[in-house]
């Protein structure tokens, strides 16, 4: 075997393309990216985000993230409005189109789970994902 394949960062890499193709598949009739379907998932379980909120926990840089929002907002994905409590800043909420979605995005992300993970056993799952938290810190 090549010395590559034994190597965890490549086995990372190449387990990330095959997961995030899988999920850039299902999402594909959605109109929606993996990113996308992050800040959504964001979203619906906190409503109303400072964009640097939604960077802190989907752990992207402002620049790209910002980016993204815009392209949201103009999809009618998620809508922009000016905080309260700091005028300086925007507060971004899911859209009631997209929060109709939701369900089905959670149907497509549980199938690209069992897919990935198809050849484990339920223990092994368990542990795997324990371990990749670990990694990620």
């Amino acid at each position: 075997m090549a010395e590559h394949e034994e190597c965890f960062v490549f086995l990372l890499g190449k387990a990330y393309q095959k997961a995030h193709g899988l999920l850039k598949k299902k999402l594909l009739p959605f109109g929606l990216t993996p990113v996308q379907h992050l800040i959504l998932a964001v979203l619906r379980d906190e409503e109303a985000l400072s964009s640097a909120e939604i960077s802190e926990r989907t752990i992207m840089d402002s620049a790209t993230l910002s980016g993204v929002l815009d392209r949201m907002a103009e999809a009618g994905l998620v809508k922009k409005e000016e905080n309260p409590e700091d005028r300086r800043s925007l507060r971004v909420s899911i859209t009631a189109r997209a929060r109709k979605m939701m369900d089905d995005l959670a149907e497509q992300r549980k199938a690209v789970n069992e897919e990935l993970t198809s050849v484990l056993s339920l223990e092994e799952k368990l542990l795997f994902k324990r371990m990749l938290k670990e990694i990620k810190g």
